[in-house]
């Protein structure tokens, strides 16, 4: 199936995502440029590929479809995702897979700011680097970083994994480096395999929780 977003309306798109989707294993959009909420809320199991760039909240909660975005996307990619896929060839905006709860999302170029904010068990692979107070409350899941980090990286981070090849401009509250064990590097691996990604996971450093924020200890009980 066909839509042409120049013709035919997201309202469309989606409409049939959600009623019809499982008819049809490959749907294609053409002329998307910049439009808000294109395929959002796809629950079948289908390959959806987007040519051209797209606005705020594509592939919002999507469910078991493999979305393939051709370009940039704007704010909101792929949040409340349940399962499936979602690819970027270019950049992603702000709180790219905020509150998503699993599949994989890969962004080919940079994310910006807040990305994987909240995260609930997602992965998330970046080729490029990714702005600041990125998994900023991530409960868990894992982002993989091979450029860079902004400033506040993992603040308020619960049991969520980061991985990062690059330089950190900071990190949050309660985040901190941790050692790099075997079954990090494995997990690693078969992450930037997932993506597509070709870097050695020996170039990547693990951070995470230091488990002293969201802990009750009876001995700073003034403090709370």
């Amino acid at each position: 199936m066909e839509f042409d977003l120049s013709v035919q309306t997201v309202r469309n798109l989606n409409a049939f995502l959600h009623d019809q989707g499982s008819s049809d294993s490959r749907v294609t959009v053409n002329n998307s440029a910049g439009r808000h909420n294109v395929a959002v809320g796809a629950v079948h199991p289908c390959r959806i590929e987007i040519n051209g760039h797209v606005g705020y909240y594509c592939a919002g909660m999507n469910q078991h479809a493999d979305i393939l975005v051709r370009g940039n996307a704007g704010p909101g990619l792929a949040e409340n995702m349940m399962s499936g896929t979602v690819r970027v060839t270019g950049n992603a905006s702000q709180y790219c897979a905020a509150t998503t709860h699993g599949g994989l999302v890969v962004v080919e170029g940079n994310a910006a700011a807040r990305c994987g904010i909240s995260m609930k068990g997602v992965d998330i692979v970046v080729g490029g680097s990714i702005g600041h107070m990125s998994a900023f409350m991530a409960q868990s899941g894992r982002l993989v970083v091979c450029g860079d980090a902004g400033n506040a990286l993992g603040d308020s981070i619960y049991e969520a994994r980061i991985y990062v090849r690059g330089r950190i401009a900071g990190l949050g509250t309660d985040c901190v480096e941790k050692p790099m064990l075997d079954e990090h590097g494995k997990e690693l691996e078969r992450l930037l395999e997932s993506a597509g990604m070709q870097y050695p996971a020996d170039e990547f450093r693990r951070y995470g929780s230091a488990r002293r924020l969201y802990n009750f200890d009876v001995d700073n009980a003034g403090a709370y």
